[in-house]
């Protein structure tokens, strides 16, 4: 420790790092966690907690931690944060969209993370996937 305090603790890991766990774990355990979330998202009760997995999928494949700021540039240059759209807006899409829409987009985001071409396709569909379920906003 210095005598300003704790040392702040990266949770970034290397790309070396990153790309040993995506073809050691990531690749075969991200087909099992979407199966499972994918699941849970058709059980009525228990769609919370498959949106919470599906939240997670870059960090299940590839170690990639989350975003911690919601922000968008406009064209001059400034930065605002992005709000969340609407709960019920969000409840409506699901309902009528996001689930079914997600089950596509998991299916083909999989099958390119299985070749070596699709991989970066892949690895930005799994970023985008929590918009594709509930309009969830990264």
């Amino acid at each position: 420790m210095s005598s300003n305090g704790p040392a702040l603790v990266s949770e970034d890991r290397s790309l070396l790092v990153r790309a040993a766990w995506f073809l050691l774990v990531g690749w075969w355990a991200t087909g099992i966690w979407l199966s499972v979330a994918w699941l849970l998202l058709v059980l009525v009760v228990t769609i919370p907690i498959g949106i919470k997995m599906i939240n997670v999928v870059p960090m299940v494949l590839s170690l990639k931690p989350p975003a911690r700021e919601f922000v968008e540039r406009a064209g001059d240059g400034s930065v605002r944060s992005r709000e969340q759209r609407s709960l019920v807006v969000r409840a409506v899409w699901f309902l009528l969209v996001g689930w079914w829409a997600s089950g596509i987009w998991m299916a083909v985001a999989y099958a390119l993370t299985l070749s070596i071409v699709g991989i970066p396709v892949a690895i930005w569909m799994y970023g985008k996937l929590p918009a594709i379920v509930s309009l969830y906003r990264y």
